[in-house]
């Protein structure tokens, strides 16, 4: 698939901005999903969707990115920044497994209700009861929530870096600090 050009020009600013949009906002639902699964319960499928469209514009990001480079007179900035971008698909990827995981694990907590309901007398039986009362517990909780910042912080941080040195690439030295006054 060339994703290089759209509409005859390249896709790496369309991508990318959508990239920057995303991944943070991705990484924003799945720490206030993990923190309260009642919200991961309430978004549903969307949450893990999320996640998948983020990572899918990140390799769209970085896939049109090796393109670009290839077509640009290179400098060291535009060097730094391509060697930086690969380094966001790790991050993509994690976010969308725990957006996955979160989402399981807001499921859970439902599960088990009802099976307690269903079967208030009697001992649960089977590793489905067993995975759900696990995938309820605060424990589980905990180190989700932990995981899950961990990730977000750090693909928003991998975001901005890429981002600034991407905006040092193509503007540096080609811009004016005062006016032009051409408009006079």
């Amino acid at each position: 698939m060339d994703v290089g050009l759209i509409n005859g020009l390249p896709g790496h600013p369309v991508f990318a901005h959508g990239a920057v949009v995303l991944v943070p906002l991705t990484a924003l639902a799945l720490v206030v999903c993990a923190l309260w699964l009642s919200v991961a319960r309430r978004l549903g499928w969307v949450l893990p969707a999320l996640g998948l469209v983020a990572l899918v514009l990140v390799v769209l990001t970085t896939e049109s990115g090796e393109w670009l480079e290839e077509r640009v007179q290179g400098g060291t900035l535009v060097e730094e920044h391509a060697e930086m971008g690969s380094g966001l698909t790790p991050w993509a990827i994690a976010l969308f497994v725990l957006t996955v995981a979160v989402w399981l694990l807001g499921r859970a907590g439902p599960r088990r209700e009802r099976e307690r309901s269903d079967a208030a007398d009697s001992p649960p039986e089977g590793g489905a009861s067993a995975v759900a009362r696990l995938a309820s517990s605060l424990p589980v909780h905990i180190v989700a929530l932990v995981i899950a910042l961990v990730v977000a912080v750090g693909a928003v941080i991998d975001v901005y870096r890429i981002g600034d040195s991407g905006a040092k690439a193509v503007w540096h030295g080609r811009f004016s600090v005062g006016e032009s006054g051409g408009g006079r």
